[in-house]
């Protein structure tokens, strides 16, 4: 963790956390950082632990691989530890207990970071049995971490390629952002998860700049769970509709298989 204040406040880091995706009713999570090496604020905020100066702030939470190289991250509000023992995971490490506050650590999110972090997301299909809420927390991860995932290769695909949508696995809004997130960039693909961010991906830079073809396969299976769907209150475009007009506007060919 690194404060919000600058990278000059080094808090630490842990070499695990437990609890990160646990949102409590109030809106609070408490998180085991198990292996810490506090530092900074964090170490100065477990001099006071039980007390109202125990709160340590605001914070970057950065989650790392195997090789230590960061994933992805979340910010983090006040950052407040409320326990602290010695770890058994090293000699010097303590397990601290802190309370703080994120709404972007959607439940759900964990497992998708550790298909990540071991390599495991390497085949395509891995979201088709989530129910709503884990969809949506596998486009949240899909965001956070496509950085990391396309390091070294942060160019976009060459025009003219054609990319495959599967229309059978499109059952609601989320679900297609998935299926055409994969398409494009492969398992775990992020290629929008609203209808502003899917404008802003095909304007480039996100896997894929047009003119390219998407070819969508069971386009008509798709358009009968999403006709349903008004894409804005009081117009009476259907979702299905708005998105092939967006995708449209980027001179993008959508062939409707």
């Amino acid at each position: 963790m690194v404060s919000d204040g600058g990278s000059s406040d080094f808090w630490g880091f842990a070499r695990e956390a437990r609890g990160l995706f646990c949102v409590s009713e109030d809106g609070f999570r408490q998180v085991d950082l198990l292996g810490c090496a506090p530092r900074g604020g964090l170490l100065a905020a477990l001099d006071h632990v039980g007390g109202h100066r125990a709160r340590a702030g605001n914070a970057d939470l950065a989650l790392l691989d195997a090789e230590g190289v960061e994933m992805g991250s979340y910010f983090v509000n006040d950052v407040a530890p409320i326990a602290a023992k010695a770890s058994v995971l090293g000699a010097g490490l303590v397990d601290v207990t802190v309370q703080l506050w994120c709404d972007q650590m959607l439940p759900g999110s964990d497992w998708m970071w550790e298909l990540i972090r071991t390599g495991q997301l390497n085949r395509k299909g891995l979201w088709h049995s989530l129910d709503q809420q884990g969809r949506r927390a596998w486009l949240s991860v899909a965001l956070w971490s496509s950085e990391y995932r396309r390091r070294g290769n942060s160019a976009d695909i060459a025009p003219g390629r054609v990319f495959v949508l599967d229309g059978q696995q499109v059952h609601d809004v989320d679900s297609f952002y998935c299926a055409i997130g994969e398409a494009v960039n492969g398992p775990g693909g992020y290629f929008g998860w609203n209808l502003d961010a899917l404008n802003d991906c095909l304007r480039g830079g996100w896997g894929a700049a047009p003119p390219f073809t998407l070819e969508w396969q069971y386009a008509e299976v798709a358009r009968s769970r999403l006709v349903d769907h008004r894409a804005v209150q009081g117009d009476p475009a259907t979702l299905f509709e708005l998105i092939l007009h967006i995708i449209g506007d980027h001179d993008v060919e959508v062939v409707l298989v």
